[in-house]
């Protein structure tokens, strides 16, 4: 599969010792060429908000794109998403992307006491929550009366600066999430598959991955071509040795050393070997949208030096 969309590269960060450093931060990933800063939302693990660090960020740098990746929707109500996503766009004058997705970590739901629905019925209410947020980001008033939400007479504020509306990401693995993203989204973040009962099935393999993108674009159709596909790293080390550490990674992932290397999901190797694989990857699948982890940021730049917009 041929797809020659330009790389771009961005940071997952989650947390900062003070509004100082999350600053500094934000003007790291901007100096070593990412083009987004991006944060989870999980209600553990003493993460940021998602708003005000995102503002922070974006106040911080000149050209940083800001975003999530990805929200939970059942932690917010979507006019509150709608509304807090044409602000973070208007105050960054247009430097905002939404992520959102169904949810998926127990924990989080466990330890708020948020309900953990089914499978079916996150997936359905997410439907529903995306096409308020959607409808309300391009400026119409809404109605709606759905099976969880009821919307009336309402009309979004701030206006966004980015026509129609920001750009939105969703976070999908299994096929209904695939088929909606395929559908709907501008940008598929491609995820393993969520486990019903919470959590995430390490189905990580390049034939799983190769799968998913199969499905996804079978399912767009005619909007295939516009689909931006992304892929946030799970691990990623530079070595001259990636046998060794895939060894020691998959005794502790319990997968075979050839799928950790082969996966989409890892990076291992040396920066040209990277660059090759990464190359090879969009060829493959269309992934040229590629994030890593805030730690290995600095690590990773001469990658995104070599890649970034080619």
């Amino acid at each position: 599969m041929t797809h020659q969309r330009p790389f771009r590269f961005g940071v997952q960060v989650a947390q900062a010792s003070s509004g100082q450093e999350w600053q500094e931060t934000a003007r790291k990933v901007e100096a070593n060429g990412y083009d987004r800063l991006l944060l989870p939302d999980h209600i553990v693990g003493g993460q940021l908000a998602f708003g005000p660090a995102l503002m922070l960020a974006a106040a911080a740098t000149t050209t940083l794109r800001v975003g999530t990746l990805t929200l939970d929707n059942d932690f917010r109500h979507p006019a509150l998403v709608a509304s807090e996503a044409a602000t973070l766009d208007f105050l960054s004058d247009g430097r905002f992307e939404l992520g959102i997705g169904a949810g998926w970590m127990l924990e989080d739901y466990e330890k708020s006491g948020i309900p953990f629905d089914p499978p079916g019925v996150r997936v359905k209410r997410f439907e529903e929550s995306v096409g308020i947020i959607k409808r309300l980001l391009s400026g119409e008033v809404v109605d709606f009366d759905g099976d969880y939400y009821k919307i009336t007479d309402l009309e979004g504020f701030p206006k966004p600066v980015q026509q129609p509306r920001p750009p939105i990401l969703f976070g999908a693995g299994g096929k209904r999430m695939l088929k909606f993203a395929a559908r709907e989204a501008d940008i598929v973040g491609l995820a393993p598959p969520a486990a019903p009962q919470g959590g995430i099935e390490l189905k990580i393999d390049a034939a799983s991955v190769e799968n998913q993108v199969e499905y996804l674009r079978e399912q767009a159709g005619e909007r295939a071509g516009a689909l931006e596909i992304q892929m946030l790293n799970q691990y990623l080390a530079f070595t001259d040795d990636p046998q060794s550490t895939a060894q020691d990674l998959s005794e502790r992932w319990e997968l075979p050393a050839g799928t950790v290397l082969e996966s989409p999901h890892i990076i291992i190797g040396t920066v040209d070997s990277v660059v090759e694989k990464l190359i090879a990857e969009r060829e493959r699948f269309g992934i040229s949208y590629v994030v890593v982890r805030g730690p290995a940021m600095e690590d990773f730049a001469p990658v995104v030096a070599r890649l970034s917009g080619s």
